[in-house]
């Protein structure tokens, strides 16, 4: 399938800019399960500084913005090729280990309700069946609803909340999943929707390592294994390491941000 995506993010300032750098994870690399075929990032109000892989693999743009600019935007655009394996990614190390994907951060470490979820995993049972029961289990004791939980909220507080997105859901699955000994590690990327064209947000779900299928992915939002509607653009351990856009800003006054997403066979 050769999806096209074109993802604009916009920043409007209260006041001038004095100093903004951000770390743009935008840039889709390819991978089994998927071909860049073409991808551009255009900035305007600032520049691309530097490019680089991070100690993920992932492709970083580091972005500055012009100073004195009360607004900027960052457009990722570009066509992928995706294929079908059922989610499974398979065994694809790069430069961190397996052992990194199984220590906990302060986003994803588990707490009594967390540990709870995890216990609806069987011994001895087939593990995808066992991640697709956890998901489950998931998805019951947190709906997704937008507007309950922000950017920084951990999975523990996430699942005491009751309601969340697919940010909160990959957080707790890959949270779970630690608890019972599996590495598992966050996905940002896009997904398209059968019915729209135009999102607001992009996507995340979570990869759990499981023997003798390597890395397989799981969307606790939608109850399923990626398809070939999803394209991969980052990993990390948990939000914060994958998140598409991170930066500071020096100067006063507050800022608003408005994003434009577009995906599409």
């Amino acid at each position: 399938m050769k999806l096209s995506v074109r993802h604009t993010t916009r920043y409007d300032y209260e006041t001038p800019v004095h100093f903004a750098l951000q770390r743009v994870k935008l840039h889709p690399l390819d991978w089994p399960l998927q071909t860049v075929t073409d991808w551009q990032i255009e900035i305007d109000g600032g520049r691309i500084e530097t490019s680089y892989r991070d100690h993920y693999g992932n492709h970083v743009d580091l972005v500055s913005v012009a100073r004195g600019v009360q607004s900027v935007s960052i457009t990722a655009a570009g066509t992928v090729e995706t294929f079908d394996n059922a989610g499974v990614l398979g065994p694809v190390y790069g430069r961190a280990p397996l052992w990194h994907f199984e220590q906990h951060t302060a986003a994803t470490q588990p707490g009594p309700k967390i540990k709870a979820l995890a216990d609806t995993m069987k011994s001895g049972q087939n593990e995808v069946e066992n991640m697709h029961a956890l998901s489950a289990a998931i998805l019951e004791a947190v709906p997704y609803a937008a507007g309950h939980t922000a950017f920084g909220t951990p999975a523990e507080q996430a699942v005491e909340i009751g309601r969340g997105v697919c940010q909160d859901h990959a957080n707790i699955l890959i949270a779970a999943a630690r608890h019972a000994g599996y590495p598992a590690r966050y996905v940002s990327g896009y997904l398209m929707m059968n019915d729209r064209v135009d999102q607001d947000a992009s996507h995340a779900w979570a990869e759990v390592h499981l023997n003798g299928l390597g890395w397989v992915g799981f969307d606790v939002s939608n109850g399923m294994c990626p398809d070939p509607r999803y394209i991969r653009v980052a990993i990390g351990r948990d939000a914060h390491d994958a998140a598409p856009i991170y930066g500071l800003r020096g100067g006063l006054g507050d800022e608003t941000m408005i994003v434009s997403l577009q995906v599409q066979q």
